[in-house]
């Protein structure tokens, strides 16, 4: 599974596709945050909506580090439920 990394506010982050499926499976998917190792480990997740394509992987390659930090502005702690995300174009 692809990973990529970014810093954000200071720290750095892995982001990834989870294995989430929503209700929306083929429009909507979930999206991992992970800073930090074992018990300093910090995980937030949220969906987006790729729009142009259909695969994760390929969504999460072809978005820009803009609309990745976009995205974990509106991120969730894991044990909350993720909020529906559409990165913007451009």
């Amino acid at each position: 599974m692809p990973t990529r990394h970014l810093e954000i506010d200071g720290r750095t982050w892995a982001v990834y596709p989870s294995g989430y499926i929503t209700q929306y499976d083929a429009d909507e998917f979930g999206l991992l945050f992970v800073h930090g190792t074992g018990e300093d480990r910090e995980v937030r997740v949220t969906r987006y909506s790729p729009g142009r394509t259909r695969s994760r992987e390929q969504a999460l390659a072809e978005m820009s580090d803009a609309d990745v930090r976009r995205l974990s502005g509106c991120r969730s702690p894991a044990s909350a439920p993720p909020r529906p995300v559409t990165p913007r174009d451009g």
